[in-house]
């Protein structure tokens, strides 16, 4: 039942995240085969009569070394300290009773039971009591060469088996053309980069894909290219950062589709410049909040009323992984990008009982236009467009709540764990990497190659997709 629960940990966290388990009661696993070994033997006995055989673990695990032991088999971080659940146990029946009269409190519980694959009944096995005296069995069994394996042998078969063959979510529709087959689909800023190549997967799904840009040849260029592949967009010329124009185009949707079903909030504007060297450019801060944030709530709420009577609609918002790690250089972006993460946090409480989803991509460095000014990025990995697409189009269908790297969760856990810490490793970075000839104002220095030294190559290989 912690299968799933395990799988999430894993996707979410590299393996050796250290993590706190419940200790919880002792629990009997055994292998089939075994029972039947047992069984088999011991019924051939003689002198059996008034016996009871217990045909279980000697050993006996406790839950909690029960899901390190598969938290291991699955390559997923360890249970490194356990927690006893009787700790809990000085709080008066009375009150739990009451707590979980509480509606928000069962709302709670039951989304996270059902999200995770758990029935209600198996929480009374948590802290089983029970422990099973097998001496006897141990006696019988003596001699007979049959015993039971440990589990920490055999994990490993039962972890390969239920992902290959009876993990729920393999028996689920999680096709792209399932999702939004039939459906319309807004991509903001699709005519190029991650939103183009984005448009491209939806309209090859049979999404009606909408696209929108301020450059209609652009928006043309993406139309010739999306026929040249068997599959059309239906493109409108929009300036996001006008918000009379967001009005205009926010009608438009209404009135040639009736709304949305999935808007893919991807339109923005990125800079690259310390803050030293903007103090007379507080303009770049304006643009960036008008654009990415004004601009991107402007479409979301006016579209968000139809979403909000049809009982469902999913809004996914390309945020970036320099929300988590903070990254310098990077300020009026990153700011205009928490902006947007902190709104989707508070529209998900608001909307969650009204069918309408919200999923924010802290989406890392995409080869994309926008980083083309910053020759540096010549040599950085990054994920190609059509990489960040995909992750789009895995929002879109999982619809979680967040989509993150490991690496970018990694850095938001270190700045709130040790913030210092943090902070000497990005201004490592900072004073490692300069600002570009185009942040600096001077003549773009496309085509020549920036001269790095070999902490600051090993540097971008081992921080993938963070931006510099």
């Amino acid at each position: 039942y912690f299968f799933k629960l395990i799988q999430r940990l894993r996707q979410l966290l590299p393996p050796w995240m250290p993590m706190v388990g419940l200790e919880g009661g002792r629990i009997n696993i055994v292998p089939v085969d075994f029972v039947v070994d047992a069984l088999d033997h011991i019924s051939h006995q003689a002198a059996i009569a008034k016996k009871c055989f217990h045909l279980v673990d000697p050993q006996g695990y406790r839950v909690g070394d029960v899901l390190d032991i598969f938290s291991r088999a699955a390559r997923a971080p360890r249970m490194n300290l356990f927690v006893n659940a009787a700790l809990l146990g000085f709080i008066p029946r009375g009150v739990k009773k009451s707590l979980m009269a509480l509606a928000p409190v069962r709302r709670i519980r039951n989304a996270v039971m059902k999200d995770l694959g758990l029935p209600e009944d198996m929480l009374t096995f948590v802290n089983y009591p029970t422990r099973f005296d097998c001496r006897d069995t141990l006696a019988a069994l003596k001699g007979s060469g049959i015993a039971c394996p440990h589990l920490k042998d055999y994990a490993w078969r039962l972890w390969d088996y239920w992902e290959r063959h009876l993990d729920p979510d393999l028996h689920i529709d999680h096709s792209l053309r399932g999702t939004v087959g039939g459906k319309v689909v807004l991509v903001t800023g699709g005519s190029s980069g991650i939103g183009l190549a984005a448009a491209h997967k939806f309209a090859d799904a049979g999404a009606i894909t909408i696209i929108c840009g301020r450059d209609q040849d652009k928006l043309d260029e993406a139309c010739q290219e999306a026929r040249a592949q068997g599959h059309e967009f239906v493109a409108y010329t929009a300036d996001l950062a006008d918000m009379a124009d967001c009005d205009r185009f926010v009608q438009l949707l209404i009135d040639q589709h009736g709304g949305v079903d999935f808007l893919i909030n991807n339109a923005g504007r990125s800079i690259r410049r310390a803050i030293e060297a903007s103090y007379d450019r507080f303009h770049d801060y304006e643009r960036t909040m008008q654009l990415n944030y004004f601009g991107c709530l402007r479409i979301t709420m006016g579209l968000l009323p139809g979403m909000v009577a049809r009982h469902k609609g999913h809004v996914v918002n390309i945020s970036s992984i320099g929300v988590l790690t903070n990254a310098p250089r990077f300020s009026a972006y990153v700011a205009s990008k928490s902006a947007l993460d902190a709104w989707t946090r508070c529209a998900s409480s608001e909307f969650a009982d009204q069918g309408i989803t919200f999923t924010t991509i802290n989406m890392p460095l995409v080869r994309t236009p926008m980083i083309a000014p910053t020759n540096l990025y010549n040599n950085v990995p990054t994920l190609s467009p059509e990489e960040a697409a995909d992750l789009v189009a895995q929002a879109c269908i999982f619809k979680p709540v967040r989509v993150a790297t490991r690496l970018g969760i990694a850095g938001q856990v270190l700045h709130a764990l040790v913030p210092r810490v943090a902070q000497i490793a990005m201004n490592t970075s900072f004073r490692m990497f300069p600002d570009s000839s185009a942040a600096k104002g001077a003549k773009s220095d496309k085509g020549t190659k920036p001269q790095l030294s070999a902490e600051a190559v090993a540097m971008q290989q081992m921080m993938r997709g963070i931006h510099f």
